[in-house]
């Protein structure tokens, strides 16, 4: 065997060696990128979650807002991709305490009723304006003494959020908006940045952010901005004196 030959067979051994321990490396973080995924949703292979919607009052019929419905279907290709399985229930439905199996509750909270109990009890310091007989100021959000206004189409905010308690130490997952399309940014901002989230409040650990969707008229759910962290915030007993003042 001449030397040129017995080079080429080494350098090929070389080639398949490399791509195999290559293949090995990326299989090895995709496995862990994967499991971390599962704990930030805790959502371990085989689990199951819920997504807690409620129905369009505009129609007759149990439906669902469009942007909802896309926001429901980002929730459940994040749960397929962590080999879990989703049931999606009516928001006035009959559902057990938190925590047994991960939640995912999506949409106005002065409509939907699990979600406004979930917030009244996990996120006391955050107030939310029902409206006046008119309709004024409904769902503004007042946190920290700060009112956040909506202004459709314009400027709407919406908060998400990941909270445990309860038995079994699954998380629940907040996304309470004033309208449908903040609904859906807020699970794009969640699905999209996991990983990040999961880096820095720890895939067992709880959050609440505060984002602003701007000119949605136009752009619909694209154009997000985070407006603060408002997790301690959030998570703590508002003063009296605060609650009073909710869309003043």
């Amino acid at each position: 065997m001449t030397d040129t030959v017995q080079d080429l067979i080494a350098s090929a051994a070389a080639l398949v060696v490399g791509l195999a321990l290559g293949w090995a490396v990326r299989a090895a973080a995709a496995r862990r990128g994967r499991t971390r995924e599962q704990r930030f949703f805790g959502l371990p292979d085989g689990s199951e979650c819920v997504l807690v919607t409620h129905r369009d009052t505009a129609s007759a019929h149990w439906s669902i807002p469009r942007h909802d419905a896309l926001a429901l279907l980002g929730l459940a290709a994040a749960v397929e991709n962590c080999g879990a399985h989703a049931e999606i229930a009516p928001h006035d439905t009959g559902l057990q305490g938190f925590g047994a199996r991960t939640e995912f509750c999506v949409g106005d909270p002065t409509a939907h009723r699990r979600l406004a109990s979930h917030m009244a009890n996990l996120l006391p310091g955050v107030a939310v304006h029902p409206g006046d007989e008119t309709g004024a100021d409904r769902g503004t959000f007042t946190v920290g003494g700060t009112a956040y206004r909506a202004e459709p189409g314009a400027v709407e905010y919406v908060l998400v959020a990941r909270l445990t308690g309860g038995e079994g130490g699954r998380p629940v997952f907040l996304a309470a908006g004033q309208r449908p399309v903040t609904h859906r940014a807020a699970v794009r901002h969640l699905v999209r940045n996991r990983a990040r989230l999961a880096r820095k409040y720890g895939v067992d650990g709880s959050f609440c952010l505060l984002l602003k969707i701007s000119n949605s008229q136009a752009y619909g759910p694209d154009v997000v901005e985070v407006v603060a962290d408002v997790t301690k915030t959030a998570m703590s007993v508002t003063p009296p004196s605060r609650r009073a003042g909710k869309g003043d």
